[in-house]
């Protein structure tokens, strides 16, 4: 009898549903596209419903908690929320060797840029583990980081001379090397900036300064990519990744995949497109109203200036500040895919 209970007691155990997990969820910026469309809908629809009702999430965003920028990932390691979700970028202070998971100029497009991502994924993957305590579970493009000018330019090198706001540590250190100088300037502090001068030009996604209403003050934009494609890394919190069961990681694992970092990719190329319409009247706008600013074309002879720019200084002086074999590996994987490699 003791061996028949035992045996339904095992047997009841395999057949139970898994423990219900409740996961507190910091996304990103709460009024940008990548949110609203995917952030939002993956968390607080998709992957509950795929569990059913097993995992239930509670959602913010970190400008919705007032968090600094720089400490989202610091406090996920912490253990003070479960998943987080914000620009790799911001995080470089606490990871120079993070820098190359996004160099500027080096994809022109979605495809190109997904291919970098998926080259870099392997080192990304080991700066979360070891500098976050953190799993690494997407990786997502917001749209490329281009330049708005409150200012005439006709080109790249009309940036000489000009105060201009980056979007992260390697954007700042290749417009140094352009001649312009970097202003560190918070995304929602600038379009006050560009008002009052305290900076000539901005980088930040199309898409992101026509729904921050950068186009009011400023008059030029320049389409090309100075800003690379500002990845968002969606990680968990490793303590709490390695407590879920196996069928319970399969199932984020395979989900998040699928259900947000596939769709945002897909529409990133076609989202470029639109928003410089959207910006410039130069096409439909889906979004809303098509607004007026200046398209500045962007010429062979930029292209190639950015990229000298990139390689000989911007690089070298990556893998300097990142120290122990991360140009190595970067060259091998990220390098290899695009065609550059970091010299000696």
């Amino acid at each position: 009898m003791k061996r028949i209970t035992t045996i339904l007691a095992t047997t009841t155990a395999l057949a139970a549903p898994a423990m219900a997990e409740d996961l507190s969820v910091v996304g990103s910026w709460s009024s940008l596209p990548l949110h609203k469309q995917y952030e939002a809908p993956f968390w607080g629809e998709a992957l509950p419903a795929a569990s059913g009702g097993k995992i239930t999430v509670n959602l913010t965003t970190h400008n919705q908690m007032n968090l600094g920028v720089g400490d989202v990932f610091r406090l996920l390691g912490d253990g003070v929320y479960d998943v987080a979700m914000t620009v790799a970028d911001y995080a470089v202070a606490d990871a120079p060797e993070l820098e190359g998971l996004d160099v500027p100029l080096l994809a022109l497009t979605a495809d190109e840029a997904r291919a970098m991502v998926d080259a870099a994924r392997p080192m990304v993957t080991d700066i979360f583990h070891d500098r976050f305590n953190s799993h690494v579970l997407a990786i997502a493009p917001y749209p490329p980081q281009v330049v708005f000018c409150n200012a005439e330019i006709a080109g790249l090198d009309d940036l000489k001379g000009l105060k201009v706001r980056a979007s992260g540590r390697m954007t700042a250190k290749f417009l140094e090397a352009l001649g312009a100088e970097g202003v560190n300037v918070s995304f929602g502090e600038v379009p006050g900036a560009l008002q009052k001068g305290t900076v000539d030009c901005a980088v930040t996604g199309a898409g992101s300064g026509y729904s921050a209403g950068w186009w009011e003050v400023s008059t030029h934009l320049l389409p090309i990519p100075l800003g690379g494609w500002d990845s968002v890394v969606t990680a968990m919190n490793l303590d709490k990744w390695n407590s879920l069961d196996a069928d319970t990681q399969a199932l984020i694992a395979s989900k998040v995949a699928s259900d947000f970092e596939a769709p945002a990719w897909a529409s990133a190329q076609g989202a470029l497109v639109n928003d410089i319409a959207c910006l410039t009247g130069n096409g439909d706008c889906p979004a809303g109203d098509a607004r007026g600013m200046k398209l500045v074309e962007v010429s062979d002879a930029d292209f190639a200036r950015a990229r000298e720019v990139l390689v000989g200084e911007v690089l070298p002086d990556w893998a300097g500040r990142a120290g122990g074999d991360w140009a190595e590996r970067w060259n091998a994987s990220v390098g290899a895919t695009v065609g550059v490699t970091i010299g000696n």
